[in-house]
């Protein structure tokens, strides 16, 4: 388990990754679609303040209920049974529904405990799950998975998992 840096990434900082991901994205003609629970939408919206973004960025889908992680996302029942929403298996879910539901080449999920309450023992608040996936022809592969526990309000727990996964998005264009 990773524990990055506890001081929250400010929204300016944000907005610059996301159009750090945007040029790079732009520069290898991909589009990125997200899924997010804890987030609420925090990283689509970050993305969408970008002036251009439609060049580069697909979709959202803020799946909050398991529910809704099945139904829209194609998670898998028993994965949300025997593992939970916040684990490995349902980000990787996640990331790789995101692609099969739209257009776009890269996907990133977040899934985790925001807080303050609704934690447990084994998912304390601050718990976040992450999935990277990206579209290689008609296949999907999931090429990292990360679980951190951040520290802070909700607020800061939800900016700080925004930033890893622009960050993982960019790392995976690095790479490219």
């Amino acid at each position: 388990m990773a524990t990055p840096d506890t001081t929250p990434p400010s929204m300016a900082m944000l907005r610059r990754r996301a159009r750090q991901c945007g040029v790079m994205l732009m520069r290898f003609g991909m589009r990125l679609s997200v899924a997010e629970s804890c987030t609420g939408g925090l990283l689509a919206a970050t993305c969408t303040e970008i002036v251009g973004s439609s060049n580069w960025f697909e979709c959202g889908f803020v799946t909050y209920r398991l529910s809704a992680k099945t139904r829209v996302l194609g998670v898998a029942a028993p994965t949300l049974a025997r593992w939970g929403a916040v684990s490995e298996p349902t980000a990787r879910q996640m990331a790789e529904g995101a692609l099969a539901a739209c257009d776009a080449h890269v996907a990133v999920s977040i899934t985790g405990v925001a807080g303050p309450g609704g934690g447990d023992i084994d998912h304390p608040v601050g718990t976040v799950w992450f999935a990277w996936a990206v579209r290689e022809g008609a296949a999907t592969r999931t090429i990292a998975t990360a679980r951190h526990k951040l520290t802070g309000t909700r607020s800061q727990i939800r900016r700080c998992a925004v930033g890893i996964a622009l960050d993982g998005v960019i790392a995976i264009l690095d790479n490219a």
